[in-house]
C-alpha cells in the first residue's frame, strides 16, 4: 500500500467510511498513554504480543495479524477512539461471517461499514506511516528458539512493570527544542501534527549524523569515497 503527502493533512481517508485522523502533539500529549496503547492494538503482530498470547495458550507463530486484531478488537471496542477514527463508533461493529468468502469480518449493523483483513490491513499501514514504526516478522527456527525468545520477553515485561512509566512524547520535545535545528518552541510544537514532529526528529537525526560524519571526513578519519551516496545528504530518508 502506497501512503503518501501526508505532511499537510489531519486525516487520512481508508475509504468512504473510514478515516484515519492526524492528531497534533498537544492532542496526544493530553491521551498519550491510551493514545499509544490503541496503535499498538491496531498495529500488533503476534510477535510484539507473544506472552501475552502465550499466556491464553496460542502461540503466536500460528496466527497472523489480522487474527490477533479480532482477539483484541473487544477491549478496542470499550476505549474512545475518536483521536484515531474521528466519529466512527467501534462499539456498533460486531464479528460477522461474509457470505462471499466465508472469512470473518466486523460489521456495523446500523451503517453497514465492515472492517475486512483488507481494510484493517491498510489502516494498520496508515498508521505505522505516521508512527513510523515497522512490522516485525521473525519468527523462531525451532520449539526450543519459541521457548527463549518467550522466556527473554518474561524477563524483559518483568522489568518493565518494575519501571515507572514517563511520557516519551515529552521527552522529545524537551530534546528537539533544545536543538539548534528545531524550529518551534513548546507551545508551537503542540500545533504540530504527529506526523510532523515524527518527521522532523527523522529528519534531524539524520542531519545531526550527516554533520558528524562531515566532521569525521573534514578531519581525515573518514574516507568518504566509502560513503554511499545516502550517506553524503541529509536531505530525505526514504
Amino acid at each position: 500500500m502506497s501512503i503518501s503527502n501526508l505532511l499537510y493533512k489531519r486525516e487520512y481517508p481508508i475509504n468512504d467510511a473510514i478515516t484515519i485522523r492526524i492528531p497534533t502533539v498537544g492532542e496526544i500529549l493530553d491521551a498519550e498513554e491510551e493514545y499509544y496503547t490503541m496503535v499498538s492494538m491496531l498495529t500488533a503482530m503476534p510477535i510484539d504480543m507473544m506472552v501475552q498470547l502465550d499466556d491464553i495458550g496460542v502461540d503466536f507463530t500460528t496466527i497472523n495479524d489480522y487474527e490477533l486484531f479480532l482477539l483484541l478488537f473487544g477491549g478496542l471496542k470499550e476505549r474512545d477512539t475518536s483521536l484515531i477514527f474521528g466519529g466512527l463508533e467501534l462499539g456498533n461493529f460486531q464479528m460477522a461471517v461474509n457470505a462471499q468468502n466465508g472469512m470473518v469480518v466486523l460489521r456495523d449493523g446500523k451503517t453497514g461499514t465492515v472492517i475486512d483483513r483488507a481494510i484493517h490491513g491498510q489502516i494498520a499501514a496508515v498508521l505505522r506511516r505516521i508512527h513510523h514504526l515497522e512490522k516485525n516478522r521473525r519468527k523462531p527456527a525451532n520449539k526450543e528458539a519459541l521457548e527463549y525468545m518467550l522466556l527473554r520477553e518474561r524477563q524483559k515485561a518483568r522489568k518493565r512493570s518494575k519501571r515507572t512509566e514517563e511520557s516519551q512524547l515529552e521527552e522529545l520535545i524537551v530534546a528537539l527544542v533544545n536543538t539548534e535545528q528545531f524550529y518551534y518552541g513548546f507551545e508551537g510544537t503542540r500545533e504540530l501534527t504527529i506526523y510532523q514532529f515524527n518527521e522532523s526528529v527523522r529528519q534531524i537525526i539524520k542531519k545531526i549524523d550527516y554533520d558528524n560524519r562531515m566532521h569525521g571526513v573534514y578531519s581525515g578519519t573518514i574516507n568518504a569515497k566509502e560513503l554511499s551516496q545516502n550517506e553524503l545528504t541529509w536531505l530525505g530518508h526514504r
